[in-house]
């Protein structure tokens, strides 16, 4: 699934996220061309924590933006918001910075991280270098208030011309306001030409340094007056929504803003059937039903605001960067919809395909449900057997079974298993399979066969057999082998049975095993009886927590002072006789 999903990876700029088998985000990181950042990570060698995160992948995400800073600054707001376990940087309590133009009777231009400031805000900027350049500059060019407490006279600033002196007379700073809140929100063409001028006369005057710094000035200007949609300066929450469709299916992408960052994205595809806004309008208003709505909600405009009366602050934007936002989320379902039929058809093209050689190879026209077997046991102890079941060649957790035995030998267990699942299936008159699998070979098959035959029962009987390495290596009946293509369509959804079955049996038999030394301990304990002993293991799980419980633990399981050392004291003379138990 994953190679298909990179081959679906666009040449843009965007954050990724890696999700872990609990769905739980470990990464989040930025890229300048997602295809090729994300790859990278699946080819060639890397170090240690590289390797480690890796091995944990089993899914990825990833949202288009419009420019690298944009994906910056999208990267920096996942981040904050998931604290990924590997992701080191940018978890702190730090944050970008802004440019504040302070709302007091005499403003400042500053540079701060400081959100409870009163004032305008612009950014936030992961460039901090830029952002406080631009402010010296601003400083330089408009003459605010530069001292934190008016003096009683007039400054170096004033005589300088970089202050109006508003501690010696009344000063208006309207217009001044007013200019630098429109150079700071991108009309900086007045601001740019001036800086060009004063750079060609200092390299005119052969003033080299000084036409640097112009250089430097301009280059900070338009660095910080890159527009950028993922973050907004009036901390505000709000969802973004737009869809994409074809014939076939819908893709609604929802963004979610809070305290005016995008900190998530929620993409749902749903089949397309007669009426495709009014299955959009269905799906909002269920997906509403069951979270918080924000103060917001910005639609695309082919949705109109009365369709979403029971809202709140509905609107639809059709210019600025509101309707940017929304642009981006269309963006991002568009492209979800466009490749979402190639992953998906790709899977069950090659799931079909299996099958269809699964089906062949055995000569079985209908293959429904399938009943595969995992024996377990550790040096003849605590032997288990699992059972999972598939139908149409997909896992049916509810009918998989878990089974106590009491032959210790391989070929005796899966007679025993055999004949407890099949005959109380002949009684009970249960469906049964169209095939059974056993993990094993040719032996193993012959003695489930055995079984068979002698409760009349003519079912295929097939053994998945491994190598020393305990990877999948063909196919066996009772009287032939098929070596299966390792990285086939079939090798794959043969794999993906027997990983599952071995998973269920290996969590099974841990869970016997841990119960049964645990028990085991306890039984020439007085005062410990089958109810004490299944409290003391639901509770401690381990010996070291039982060895190590409080007298207020022990009390809540109704054993007093006198039995817990009894039970602490029986545990350690148990692990002084038997020293391999420890």
């Amino acid at each position: 699934m994953l190679k298909e999903k990179l081959k679906t990876l666009p040449n843009k700029p965007g954050c990724y996220l890696f999700y872990n088998k609990n769905k739980t985000i470990i990464y989040v990181g930025k890229a300048k061309n997602l295809k090729n950042r994300v790859r990278s990570y699946f080819v060639g060698a890397h170090n240690f924590k590289t390797t480690r995160l890796v091995a944990e992948i089993v899914d990825f995400s990833f949202l288009i933006t419009k420019t690298e800073t944009e994906a910056l600054l999208l990267e920096f707001n996942l981040i904050k918001e998931n604290t990924p376990k590997y992701n080191i940087k940018l978890i702190d309590d730090k944050s970008y910075p802004y440019i504040v133009v302070t709302k007091e009777q005499y403003p400042k231009i500053i540079v701060s991280r400081d959100l409870t400031l009163k004032g305008d805000f612009f950014g936030p900027y992961p460039n901090v270098y830029a952002a406080k350049q631009t402010a010296r500059l601003l400083n330089k060019l408009y003459p605010f208030r530069k001292c934190d407490k008016l003096p009683k006279e007039a400054c170096l600033y004033y005589h300088l011309g970089q202050c109006l002196a508003p501690c010696i007379r009344e000063v208006n700073y309207d217009e001044m306001v007013k200019e630098v809140k429109s150079f700071l929100k991108g009309d900086t063409k007045n601001v740019i030409n001036l800086l060009k001028t004063k750079m060609s006369e200092a390299a005119q005057k052969l003033h080299f340094e000084e036409a640097q710094e112009y250089k430097i000035m301009m280059e900070s200007i338009e660095e910080i007056t890159e527009k950028q949609v993922v973050t907004f300066s009036d901390f505000k929450d709000r969802d973004i929504i737009s869809y994409a469709y074809n014939d076939d299916k819908i893709v609604i992408q929802i963004l979610k803003m809070r305290q005016g960052r995008i900190v998530d994205a929620k993409s749902t595809t749903i089949d397309k059937l007669l009426d495709e806004k009014a299955q959009i309008l269905s799906y909002l208003y269920q997906y509403y039903q069951q979270v918080i709505t924000p103060e917001e909600l910005l639609l695309d405009k082919r949705l109109e605001e009365e369709d979403l009366s029971a809202f709140k602050s509905v609107q639809i934007p059709k210019i600025g960067d509101k309707y940017k936002l929304v642009k981006l989320a269309y963006d991002n379902a568009l492209y979800d919809l466009t490749h979402y039929s190639r992953l998906h058809e790709s899977k069950s093209q090659k799931k079909a395909k299996a099958e269809r050689e699964f089906k062949e190879l055995l000569k079985i026209e209908d293959i429904n449900q399938i009943d595969i077997f995992d024996n377990s046991h550790l040096y003849g102890t605590n032997p288990i057997s699992a059972l999972v079941v598939y139908r149409d060649f997909k896992p049916k957790k509810q009918l998989y079974r878990k089974y106590h035995l009491k032959e210790k030998d391989d070929y005796n267990g899966i007679k025993e298993v055999f004949y407890r699942r099949y005959q109380r299936a002949l009684l009970e008159n249960e469906r049964l399979p169209d095939l059974i699998i056993v993990d094993g070979g040719k032996g193993q098959v012959n003695a489930g066969k055995a079984v068979l035959d002698a409760l009349f029962l003519t079912i295929p009987i097939i053994g998945l057999k491994k190598n020393k390495a305990h990877q999948l290596e063909s196919v066996v009946t009772n009287e032939e082998e098929f070596v299966l293509k390792k990285g086939s369509s079939l090798y794959t959804l043969l794999a993906g049975m027997s990983d599952e079955v071995h998973r269920f049996a290996v969590t099974f038999h841990k869970r016997t095993r841990t119960k049964n030394l645990l028990t085991s301990r306890l039984d020439n304990i007085k005062g410990v009886g089958p109810v004490r002993k299944q409290r003391l293991f639901a509770y401690f799980k381990t010996i070291t927590n039982m060895k190590t419980g409080t007298v207020k633990e022990y009390q809540q399981l109704g054993i007093n002072e006198k039995l817990r050392m009894e039970i602490i004291k029986g545990l350690e003379n148990y692990e002084k006789k038997n020293p391999s138990s420890k």
